[in-house]
């Protein structure tokens, strides 16, 4: 018999978004936290270089929209950035109250103060970003996760990933989940659902994400009814850590806002060629650059020089970075640090309003895998770690204003694998990722044409329907599930870089180098979309 879990909201994806969110709800509510992996594995966990949010008395909230307009390229919905960024300082004092040690000022020595130590990043005009070193996610994901271990309310599920959401009576009534230890499909059923699993820079060949950036809640959401929109800007983080032992590990934005110099292998600076801002322009613009750079000399790298500081000042605002150059012999107070562009955030993803809800009632996407307007066509420095905050806070709100009018979820079927065999060809599996990645570098990479989509298009439909023959025929696996979403992802993302005839932001098309005279969402609606929540609003 089926395991059958029941609980009054079931949240997938435990960073920061899942997190917040378990948190913010009332403590009557039985609350299930799906994760994939261990606690403190996933992005939030890895990110370096902190949140963006008001908290100068020099800084305004209206510089703060106007920095994301600029950066999104008239993509951005004015509301959802002004929605956002006006609930920064509150976000942040929660974090505080539950026990986010922020860097102070040096010459602050109590965190009553408030007067923290804020850094730079590119396209911000402000020194706004709050963070913990360059531990900034670590430091959250740990006081987050230990507060929601503590919860009574809170049932915390490790090593389980989510195959599909269960749809019953126009209703998102649950999600069935694989626990990954004895490799059986369990039934959750909630009232409401959450989908936190993160993005999909794990589509591509090279990128700064876990392993788990898979893109699950946006292929189940995709398949469950709802709309995705803006999923070809991909935002490739310009400066990677280049080394044969390095696998994925991200050299922060926060060097270059404190100095740091972008060179290329013969020690000469290059970005001020392609923007006024140089190093601080924003990240599309820097990894063009250095993409165009590398293609033109037949480069392997550049170079992030920081080595004009002095040690203990990198020592103590880049711990992190310092050790692990350290670990592979690089001193960074004394050479430049290899450095490659590669995948680092989804901008686009699941149609979502101010409030997390998708076409589907029931159903919630926060965070990296929720389209909410903020990005736009290119993510500021930053912003993401404050999207998460605020949109698990209102979401959480909006769950425990509507629950109570929502019935119990009807049973619905357990899983049958009755019909289904043991794989003996994984090999099949590892083939078509490996493929699926390298095609998704090589075509829908950081410059585009017509010519590399359409091949690209070609190949994830082959590869689709040999990954749905190969899952009608056999038991679930985590690694069948994650190839079976980033395959269903990535042919979005491409769909969607065909539908865009301009250059804008974190699209770059060789064919259409210029922008069209009207910034417009790419937005894909599946065939069997009910379009029950309120449609996206505009771009500003």
């Amino acid at each position: 018999m089926a395991t059958l879990h029941q609980h009054d909201v079931l949240i997938i994806g435990t960073g920061a978004a899942g997190l917040s969110l378990a948190l913010h709800l009332p403590a009557h509510l039985r609350i299930a936290l799906i994760c994939k992996g261990q606690l403190n594995e996933g992005s939030t966990y890895w990110a370096q270089g902190g949140m963006a949010a008001v908290l100068h008395t020099r800084d305004t909230v209206n510089s703060h929209v106007e920095d994301t307009l600029a950066a999104g390229a008239g993509l951005c919905h004015r509301e959802a950035v002004e929605f956002t960024v006006n609930n920064s300082r509150r976000c942040v004092e929660w974090l505080v109250s539950q026990g986010v040690d922020f860097d102070l000022r040096e010459d602050q020595h109590s965190i009553e103060q408030r007067e923290f130590h804020l850094t730079m990043e590119g396209g911000h005009s402000h020194r706004r970003i709050i963070h913990a070193a360059d531990r900034t996610g670590r430091a959250i994901s740990e006081v987050l996760t230990e507060k929601a271990m503590a919860a009574d309310n809170i049932q915390l599920f490790p090593r389980r990933v989510a195959v599909d959401l269960v749809v019953s009576q126009g209703r998102c009534q649950g999600a069935y989940i694989l626990d990954r230890d004895n490799e059986r499909v369990e039934l959750f059923q909630a009232r409401a659902v959450v989908l936190a699993t993160g993005g999909a820079s794990k589509a591509y060949l090279y990128t700064s994400n876990p392993d788990g950036a898979s893109g699950d809640g946006i292929a189940m959401a995709w398949r469950a009814g709802c709309r995705v929109a803006n999923l070809e800007f991909n935002q490739f983080h310009p400066t990677c850590l280049y080394h044969p032992e390095a696998k994925s590990f991200l050299i922060t934005e926060a060097i270059r806002g404190e100095g740091g110099r972008l060179l290329l292998p013969d020690g000469s600076r290059f970005m001020q060629r392609f923007d006024e801002r140089a190093e601080l322009a924003p990240r599309d613009i820097v990894a063009r650059a250095i993409d165009h750079e590398m293609k033109r000399l037949g480069a392997d790298c550049v170079f992030l020089d920081i080595s004009h500081k002095p040690r203990e000042f990198l020592e103590s605002h880049f711990p992190t970075i310092t050790e692990r150059c350290a670990e592979l012999g690089i001193d960074i107070a004394a050479e430049p640090i290899p450095v490659v562009p590669a995948a680092h955030y989804t901008c686009g993803g699941v149609v979502v309003d101010t409030r997390g809800r998708t076409d589907l009632p029931g159903l919630y996407a926060i965070g990296e895998t929720s389209c909410t307007g903020l990005h736009g066509a290119n993510r500021m420095a930053s912003n993401s770690l404050l999207e998460c905050i605020v949109y698990a806070e209102s979401a959480a709100r909006d769950i425990a204003g509507s629950l109570p009018g929502v019935p119990a979820p009807a049973l619905a079927r357990p899983w049958d694998e009755s019909k289904v065999t043991d794989s003996d060809e994984d090999v099949v599996i590892s083939h078509n990722w490996d493929e699926l990645r390298r095609f998704m570098w090589d075509y829908v990479g950081i410059v585009r044409t017509n010519k590399r989509l359409q091949r690209a298009v070609h190949r994830v439909e082959l590869l689709q329907a040999e990954i749905a023959e190969y899952y009608g025929n056999y038991k679930v696996s985590n690694d069948l599930l994650e190839l079976r979403n980033l395959a269903m992802v990535a042919e979005l993302m491409i769909r969607c870089a065909i539908s865009r005839r301009e250059s804008r932001g974190l699209h770059y098309t060789l064919d259409y180098p210029g922008l069209a005279p009207e910034a417009v969402d790419t937005i894909l609606t599946p065939g069997n979309s009910t379009l029950q929540a309120e449609p996206h609003p505009k771009p500003a």
